[in-house]
């Protein structure tokens, strides 16, 4: 609570964790229906452009370290969770400023549902698939595109922060 009630109309911590649970919630639902109605390489064209697949991702982000031999798992949880910490303390100290938690919240949400599946898993599931003209980007799942659109809130959030600064 606010000393002097300037900040009656932030979220308060709660809520932007309560908005990160609500993404991992989104995350876990779709790669549970991807693990229960697709064997892993499966692929189902939805339009000329997009697939649903199942993939699993050893690695991070472009199947990055995918083939490290399995130290890479552990890593990579570690570094969600640590990351986590950063973001709740982030959260607490700067929630007043709604885009930039937003963001952190995204971001926040994002790695957690990764960290999840490397625990369950041992990987992270992917399933879509953007593809043109024979070509594919890397598949990938809500977890991620929640950290996309998380990355560039912050990006946004500074451009327009240094502007009117």
């Amino acid at each position: 609570m606010s000393n002097n009630g300037s900040n009656r109309s932030a979220p308060s911590l709660l809520a932007w964790l309560g908005f990160a649970l609500v993404i991992i919630v989104i995350d876990q639902v779709t790669k549970t229906l991807v693990i229960g109605h697709f064997r892993l390489g499966d692929s189902m064209r939805i339009t000329e452009f997009f697939n649903l697949v199942r993939a699993h991702n050893t690695g991070a982000a472009f199947s990055f370290l995918a083939g490290a031999g399995g130290w890479q798992r552990w890593f990579f949880v570690g570094l969600g969770i640590a990351a986590s910490g950063f973001i709740v303390w982030m959260l607490r100290t700067q929630g007043q400023q709604k885009l930039f938690a937003c963001a952190l919240s995204l971001i926040l949400g994002g790695a957690l549902g990764n960290v999840i599946d490397r625990l369950l898993h041992g990987y992270v599931v992917d399933f879509l698939d953007f593809h043109w003209a024979g070509w594919h980007f890397p598949a990938f799942n809500a977890a991620d595109s929640a950290i996309t659109l998380g990355a560039a809130l912050l990006i946004f959030d500074e451009v327009r922060r240094v502007r009117r600064g």
